[in-house]
């Protein structure tokens, strides 16, 4: 059922050679320079020996050789995050090229999120919208477009009776909900027990219908989710007063 799978130039060039490295103890002058005094009285300037001469006439920077980059900020990360899934319906327009970028945003976020046991945590109750998913079984991309979940999608979750419910609208109206059972501090697997076809017919699910979920970034506006087969899912928060039905 299609609901369930909603799971929850060389180096050379640029250094002196060995020889060049080499400082004298003391500096004696060359024939040539004691002629020349021996002529002129002047006596021919000497090469400078410093530390800070040899880094000049090697070329080696008193800079440092990069300059690290600022790390960007949460609302920063997740305002380019939206702005790549909002042109793509959901995931299911998305090219290669689309999937491998927002992934990559979606771990930058990822990397800053403060929620560590989102199971725990009230942020995650209520009802969730899907914005995005690379999930082919969701999306119906094999589907003509007018045969696919043209209407929004939800998933909603209360933490504290360890229930969920995935919702499609238009034009289906199917739904499913499904028991809890937390792995870890972000990890539950999904025991699916109720289909509702059509939002009216009530159907028990088999026993072998089931999924893992890993929780991964959780904010009051955010969440992203990684299901147990490599699919990325992200939602956004539309009802925290929604209870899923026991």
């Amino acid at each position: 059922m299609p609901l369930t799978s909603l799971p929850l130039a060389t180096p050379s060039a640029y250094f002196p050679s060995p020889r060049s490295l080499c400082l004298p103890h003391q500096q004696l002058p060359s024939p040539l320079s004691s002629r020349r005094f021996k002529e002129t009285g002047v006596a021919a300037p000497l090469e400078f020996s410093s530390a800070a001469s040899l880094r000049w006439r090697t070329g080696v920077s008193f800079f440092p050789s990069f300059i690290k980059k600022k790390a960007r900020s949460r609302e920063e990360i997740k305002e380019e995050l939206l702005a790549e899934i909002a042109p793509i319906d959901r995931g299911a327009d998305a090219t290669d090229e689309d999937k491998e970028r927002i992934d990559l945003i979606a771990r930058e976020l990822e990397a800053v999120n403060a929620i560590k046991e989102p199971l725990k945590s009230d942020l995650l109750n209520g009802k969730w919208e899907l914005i995005y998913t690379t999930s082919r079984s969701i999306l119906k991309v094999q589907r003509p477009k007018l045969l696919r979940p043209n209407g929004k999608i939800y998933q909603a979750i209360n933490v504290d009776t360890l229930r969920a419910q995935n919702m499609e609208t238009w034009p289906y109206f199917n739904q499913v909900t499904a028991n809890l059972i937390p792995l870890n501090a972000r990890r539950v697997k999904a025991q699916w027990d109720t289909f509702k076809i059509l939002g009216l017919i009530p159907i028990k699910a088999p026993g072998t219908n089931r999924g893992e979920l890993d929780i991964t970034y959780l904010d009051e506006e955010i969440r992203i989710s990684r299901g147990y087969k490599g699919n990325l899912f992200i939602l956004k928060m539309v009802d925290r007063s929604y209870r899923v039905p026991l």
